[in-house]
């Protein structure tokens, strides 16, 4: 076929067939009829030779140059009118919560390798709230960010409010109280006043319904806990309370003590009476005992299972009523005092103080009437002693514990020795417990005195250590020594309690040890020490007891309420 002929059939036009289909595909009309071909062309000749398409290119060609030319006009025309718009995708602002308190604005975002211009402003695909991998991801950049906000909370006591920017289907997915809101019959379109709850503990409830994470910190965790139960999170609630119990401490009992009765968390307030029944002397003189509501304070106060003297519990009622003078500004009189008080002076067992603390500290305090001290006095020195308006009767207390980790002893000649040297063993609970002091063997030659010094680490780190004597009478029976306050003991953690003893060199000794001893209520774990330079191992050795205030089963309980 001659060139020319072939050009000029191309510019003819027609429907391409295929002689030998007989004519199936004529219906099949190519894309651009400009390119339409004679059958003639596409056919085999007689010698049956190739069919040579080589001339077809040049118009193939000339039709691709065609639609290319239309496509860049078409472009043009796009980039003309969507320059003229107005509403365009924004960059995100900053996601870190840090930025709600800067009133700089935002850094531009970095644009990524596949960014695009439109009219001078970004694209959606390059913001990279919409380049984040995971469903976690793309709500963390949304979290406290302006984009796509649909609602706004001012949060915290005016003048100091903040306002945050959150998106209402992710809070209403999250909580029922926000579903409400936002959704149902409480729904409102005005920004949410929040001025009961502060600024950063709203920002951690938040990053917990956008992020599904939990950052509960000290100074803001109480905060915390009250969000989640103001709006019905309550996996954040949990955390919260979990994190509570954790850090309970002497310190801060009595004030978690009443925030518990506040948030009606039964599991929490059980936690605090362990503390403050064990530890009551440090918990009273905390400082946050005087921050406690009255109803706390009643509650203290009329507790049986207390482990303090009376006149400490005294003080701090006193130290109470001064801080309520102040709140409610009142004069800081003694009839002030006595009037913020009320029926809670009337807890306080001042028949069962010893005389001197009576005389020294409440009959001086000015609380009480010259009636009431008369009769008091009396009670403590007359045989034929008055009716006195206060309780007579000590407080329980709780019951010690012990924990014996040896079944039998023994004593041989020159077996077991002192000369300054530590009798160590590590142990662990599998519950929180107080631990109180160790019972020691003494000696086996006879009555002897003993100096001891008892130790309790944690870690390496001492926390009580007491000098204190014993005098042992040259039985194989055991001789308790005390901390002067109880010593708190996490759960699943390894302590190590150390004697040093001075005294009659030859002494009764532990054998045949248990690595683990489980009683009613807690279980022990016991493991070789080795800051232990004088044999005391788990096998055998000094210390065979450890004296503590535990959790109690329900029988011992009743058991216990039936002695009282």
């Amino acid at each position: 076929v001659k060139p020319t002929a072939t050009a000029a059939a191309a510019r003819e036009g027609g429907n391409l067939s295929d002689t030998n289909n007989g004519g199936t595909a004529a219906s099949m009309p190519v894309t651009k009829k400009a390119a339409n071909v004679p059958r003639s062309l596409l056919s085999r000749g007689d010698d049956d030779s190739p069919l040579n398409l080589c001339e077809l290119l040049p118009p193939l060609h000339s039709i691709q140059q065609q639609d290319q030319h239309h496509q860049q006009q078409q472009q043009q025309q796009d980039t003309v009118e969507t320059s003229a718009m107005t509403v365009v995708q924004p960059s995100s602002a900053p996601t870190s919560p840090s930025h709600r308190y800067s009133d700089s604005p935002p850094s531009p975002s970095p644009k990524s390798p596949g960014h695009k211009s439109m009219g001078g402003m970004s694209t959606v695909a390059s913001d990279p709230n919409f380049l984040a991998s995971s469903l976690r991801e793309r709500n963390a950049a949304m979290l406290n960010n302006e984009l796509m906000a649909d609602v706004h909370f001012v949060v915290g006591q005016s003048p100091n409010t903040t306002t945050l920017p959150a998106h209402k289907y992710v809070l209403a997915v999250g909580s029922s109280v926000f579903y409400a809101m936002f959704y149902g019959g409480l729904k409102t379109e005005e920004d949410v006043l929040v001025p009961d709850v502060e600024p950063q503990a709203f920002m951690t409830l938040l990053r917990y319904l956008y992020c599904d994470e939990v950052v509960v910190e000290a100074d803001t965790v109480l905060a915390t806990l009250y969000s989640a139960k103001k709006y019905l999170v309550p996996h954040l609630a949990a955390q919260c309370v979990k994190f509570l119990e954790v850090s309970l401490t002497a310190r801060n009992a009595c004030l978690l003590l009443s925030q518990s009765r506040l948030f009606e968390e039964p599991e929490l307030m059980t936690r605090c009476w362990e503390v403050i029944d064990a530890q009551a002397e440090m918990a009273l003189q905390s400082d946050g005992f005087v921050d406690i509501d009255y109803p706390t304070l009643i509650s203290v106060l009329s507790r049986e299972t207390l482990n303090c003297r009376e006149i400490v519990l005294f003080e701090a009622a006193l130290n109470w009523a001064e801080a309520e003078c102040e709140r409610q500004g009142l004069e800081n009189t003694p009839h002030n005092k006595r009037k913020v008080l009320g029926e809670a002076l009337s807890l306080i067992r001042m028949p069962c103080m010893e005389l001197t603390e009576f005389a020294n500290g409440a009959a001086q305090s000015g609380l009480l009437s010259l009636q009431e001290t008369t009769d008091l006095f009396l009670y403590f020195t007359a045989y034929n002693k008055p009716a006195v308006t206060y309780p007579t009767k000590h407080r329980a207390g709780l019951r010690k514990q012990i924990c014996h980790r040896f079944q039998s002893c023994a004593y041989r000649s020159n077996q077991w020795r002192y000369r300054g040297r530590v009798d160590s063993i590590n142990f662990m609970v599998d519950r929180r417990i107080f631990v109180v002091g160790f019972g020691l063997y003494g000696s086996s030659s006879g009555a002897a005195d003993y100096n001891v010094r008892i130790e309790l680490k944690k870690y390496g780190e001492v926390l009580a250590t007491h000098n204190t004597k014993f005098f042992s009478d040259g039985s194989s029976t055991t001789f308790p020594v005390y901390f002067p306050h109880p010593v708190q003991v996490e759960r699943d953690v390894y302590y190590t309690a150390s004697a040093i003893l001075d005294g009659a060199e030859l002494s009764y000794f532990g054998q045949e040890g248990l690595s683990e001893v489980n009683l009613p209520s807690v279980s022990f774990m016991f493991h070789c020490s080795s800051e232990s330079t004088n044999g005391t191992g788990v096998q055998g050795g000094q210390i065979p007891e450890l004296i503590f205030y535990g959790p109690t089963t329900e029988r011992e309980r009743e058991s216990e309420s039936r002695e009282a």
